[in-house]
């Protein structure tokens, strides 16, 4: 698919933030060339005036220096809300890393949401930030599953990338997002990350707009044996597969060693191990409570 890149001047990279995780949301990319096919935030096509598919263009965001940083000292700040920070453009473009460098030193707090290893380049920088997470997500170990729904690094390459933070003392979290029903394999993941992550967050496939035919027609295609699950789940609203899930889950992490819990208190906590495990599979019952 080819690429189209521009240039984007804005007022500002820092957003107000909806989200029970964060105060601002950064986004210095508009676009992703990552291509996810099951991505939400292929939405944002109807507000950037791109007629491109998703993962065909990429606007880099331009903003005037952050004058006085130090206003947010304390404040969350989520790093990757609708967009990879670290897509491979951010090797040549650095909008990322001028973002932390212009936040260096004024006490606020971050999350950044990846699938690449490029992140490793700022390991120093972002450990000067207090409390600074990283997470990285991962659906599948089964690397071909992986190349046919997005067009970012291995997880091979994710996972290698979470253990050189966690062991540099980042806080790290394995994103299981989405989970693909029949598909996705939560426990084997956590089995394989626990050791190098300290928070794991769970989160079901959820299908609508432009990518709900492109997911159906794919599982129609490669897996036909589960469309009755899917058409079960995603045309019927039928939530009794997460239900079963959540149980099992709570079995599993029981038998693990794991906490297991239904909503996002447990990332205000210090280090903790074993990793905390949480479920988003009913993201209507969350409460925004971590603001608190």
């Amino acid at each position: 698919m080819e690429l189209l890149v521009k240039d984007m001047d804005v007022k500002s990279v820092l957003s107000k933030s909806n989200l029970p995780v964060s105060d601002y949301s950064v986004n210095p990319y508009t676009g992703c060339e990552h291509a996810c096919k099951y991505c939400f935030a292929s939405f944002m096509k109807r507000f950037s005036n791109h007629s491109e598919p998703w993962g065909g263009y990429v606007d880099v965001k331009h903003w005037p220096e952050i004058k006085n940083p130090k206003k947010y000292a304390g404040k969350e700040l989520f790093i990757g809300s609708v967009t990879d920070p670290y897509q491979p453009l951010e090797e040549k473009y650095g909008r990322t890393r001028a973002f932390l460098e212009q936040m260096q030193g004024s006490g606020c707090k971050i999350s950044i949401a990846t699938k690449s290893d490029l992140i490793l380049r700022d390991m120093d920088l972002i450990r000067s930030f207090p409390d600074a997470r990283v997470s990285w997500s991962v659906n599948t170990l089964d690397e071909e599953f992986c190349e046919e729904m997005d067009e970012a690094v291995s997880i091979g390459r994710r996972l290698a990338a979470m253990k050189a933070f966690h062991d540099a003392g980042v806080r790290t979290t394995c994103f299981i997002s989405p989970i693909f029903s029949g598909i996705t394999d939560v426990p084997a993941i956590i089995r394989r990350a626990k050791e190098q992550c300290n928070l794991v967050w769970l989160e079901n496939l959820n299908l609508r707009g432009s990518y709900k035919g492109i997911i159906l027609d794919y599982i129609a295609e490669k897996h036909p044996d589960l469309m009755p699950l899917y058409e079960s789940i995603y045309k019927k609203k039928d939530r009794s597969y997460w239900v079963l899930l959540d149980e099992e889950m709570k079995k599993f992490t029981q038998k693990e060693g794991l906490l297991y819990v239904r909503n996002d208190d447990s990332i205000r906590r210090p280090f903790e191990e074993p990793p905390i495990v949480v479920n988003y599979f009913f993201h209507e019952e969350i409460i925004p409570s971590s603001k608190k």
